[in-house]
């Protein structure tokens, strides 16, 4: 078997807490752990589902789902003063991290959009090249129960893969996992690295990690952002209310990586607050790829076939 430098990835799975729904604090929370990612040789680093700001526990809590509700209304507009507008430069200094360190990115922000009005919110990760260029920005298909009533439906346009050495990445948010047709999607254009990002807890990453490593013959990484009481800061709106019913831990973690046979690597971890790594063999890819590939020698194109519009959908069309 071959194995060069450039069958080899270095990975990270940052498995921090946001400061929550404080845009500027997070950022250099996650600056901080891509500096430390580099002292390590880290080639890619992934961060959980809209950990920039923070994923929107309040819902929950605070009985979200009641019309017309002055504490939902106020924290969806402080979540929205906090979101990430690429297009205003929010991203620019994780992308010059990403140029410095020649390493790629996958952050899963809170966005708000230009090209939807720079109102709406959705739940969009990021995939950032080592050059420290934006090559996709996938915004959630289809929010998930309470959150759609603070995150809107995104598309397809994000539904890409990236070259990285001789990986071919892709990534889905969070229960998008669980979808056949976006998981057949990112399969069909060559995945062989796969990444699920969460906003946290074991309970979503110990089963679909594996499966979809199985299923796929790749490598999945699941990585999963951590969420506790003491994490809320002392200036959040309504922080009281908040608090009320929450439980001490919202977010384990759960991080982990299943290699193409669908074993786990690394087994979800509830303890590390930071970086997990671990390097990865391409070579692993095509020794299981051998007895069943979902996309080629195990597929019959010509009976069943995937249609993808990957449009990045807008309410006007400017001539």
């Amino acid at each position: 078997m071959a194995t060069t430098s450039n069958n080899l990835l270095k990975v990270a799975l940052a498995q921090i807490a946001p400061v929550w729904l404080n845009k500027q604090g997070t950022l250099d929370k996650i600056k901080k752990a891509i500096v430390t990612a580099a002292q390590e040789g880290t080639e890619l680093i992934v961060f959980g589902e809209g950990l920039l700001p923070g994923y929107p526990f309040w819902l929950a809590l605070t009985d979200g789902a009641a019309w017309n509700k002055d504490i939902v209304k106020e924290l969806h507009a402080h979540y929205a003063h906090n979101s990430v507008d690429i297009d205003a430069g929010d991203l620019n200094e994780i992308c010059a991290l990403s140029k410095k360190h020649a390493m790629a990115i996958y952050l899963g922000i809170i966005e708000r959009p230009q090209d939807r009005g720079g109102h709406s919110l959705y739940a969009s990760l990021v995939y950032i090249n080592q050059n420290g260029e934006i090559q996709s920005v996938h915004r959630k298909l289809q929010p998930t129960y309470d959150e759609r009533l603070t995150w809107a439906p995104g598309d397809g346009n994000g539904l890409q893969v990236h070259p990285l050495k001789q990986f071919t990445v892709g990534g889905l948010n969070c229960w998008e996992n669980w979808m056949p047709l976006p998981r057949a999607a990112l399969y069909g254009q060559g995945e062989n690295l796969h990444i699920a990002v969460w906003p946290g807890s074991d309970h979503n990453t110990k089963d679909i990690t594996r499966f979809i490593a199985r299923e796929s013959r790749s490598f999945v990484i699941s990585v999963s952002s951590l969420m506790k009481v003491t994490d809320f800061p002392k200036d959040t709106p309504h922080l009281d209310a908040i608090l009320a019913k929450a439980p001490d831990v919202l977010a384990n973690g759960g991080s982990c990586i299943a290699g193409p046979d669908g074993e786990f690597i690394i087994h979800p971890d509830m303890i590390t607050e930071g970086n997990i790594y671990h390097t990865i063999d391409f070579n692993r890819v095509y020794e299981e790829r051998q007895n069943f590939d979902p996309v080629g020698h195990y597929s019959r194109p010509d009976i069943t076939q995937l249609s993808v519009n990957r449009e990045r959908q807008s309410t006007i069309k400017l001539s």
